[in-house]
């Protein structure tokens, strides 16, 4: 073998790579996420005026605002008008019901690069510019973020039963767990290629997420007339034990609205 940089050993046929410190813990949220109740709502969301606005507020700037920012910003504003959602049990069964949304996001900061959890604090009190400054923030400087490094450098240090339990009883003390890991989550699948497609996340501790699938074109009616409309892939995801059919078709109904609305984006000329 010859030993490469980065640790990495080569031979003719193939190469051997370290396993990324970053991923076990993406690997401990698969063993999570298994057997939980998880019920799941698949959208078509019609974001035509709603990108359009954007790039017009991008011009506006000078700087591209971030798709995955105007998401997040209506979801969380989604989340506010319907706070049980994000609810929790705790350790006593209550349910812990938080003001502030919390949002996880994963950020790739290059091409290949392991995505950072960084959870946008009080998402629901920023307004989309600085949600959409944040993530690019973090998407320059990863190590700005400062809310996974932790959990990155203690995953092989320990056995995996002994952070699966950790992640288990964390989440029966919601308020701590709101520090370490927000109230709710945002994966987006669909940015790095065309067309449109649902991505099916998996939920590992969070009792709510979306998954921000693919956009695509199809013919859609539009006062009075058929036009050609871009339409986003959008899957909610709920904890079916703490979240009830109800209240998810309301969120969801509610979500769609603030998107196609682009409701956020007249946040900013109002404000």
């Amino acid at each position: 073998f010859k030993r490469g940089s980065f640790g990495q050993m080569k031979n003719n046929d193939f190469d051997l790579n370290k396993f990324p410190t970053e991923r076990e813990v993406v690997v401990d949220a698969g063993y999570l996420a298994t057997g939980r109740h998880i019920i799941y709502a698949l959208l078509e969301v019609d974001v035509s005026e709603s990108r359009l606005a954007i790039k017009e507020l991008s011009d506006k700037i000078g700087k591209k605002v971030s798709f995955t920012a105007f998401i997040v910003s209506s979801f969380d504003r989604a989340v506010e008008n319907n706070p049980q959602v994000h609810s929790f049990l705790d350790w006593r069964r209550r349910l812990v019901t938080f003001n502030d949304v919390d949002v996880v996001t994963m950020i790739e900061p290059r091409a290949g690069a392991v995505a950072i959890p960084h959870i946008l604090r009080a998402a629901n009190r920023k307004t989309l510019l600085q949600i959409s400054d944040e993530i690019r923030g973090v998407q320059a400087d990863p190590g700005s973020s400062g809310q996974a490094g932790s959990l990155t450098r203690l995953a092989p240090k320990v056995p995996r039963f002994v952070r699966l339990l950790f992640f288990r009883f964390l989440k029966l003390v919601p308020t701590r767990f709101k520090q370490m890991a927000g109230t709710v989550v945002v994966t987006s699948v669909g940015m790095f290629g065309k067309g449109g497609g649902w991505g099916i996340g998996f939920l590992p501790t969070h009792n709510l997420g979306i998954t921000v699938g693919g956009i695509s074109q199809k013919p859609g009616v539009k006062d009075g007339g058929i036009l050609i409309r871009d339409i986003l892939n959008l899957t909610i995801s709920f904890d079916h034990d703490i979240i009830d059919g109800a209240p998810a078709a309301r969120f969801s109904n509610t979500l769609a609205k603030i998107i196609e609305g682009g409701v956020v984006l007249e946040d900013l000329s109002t404000g």
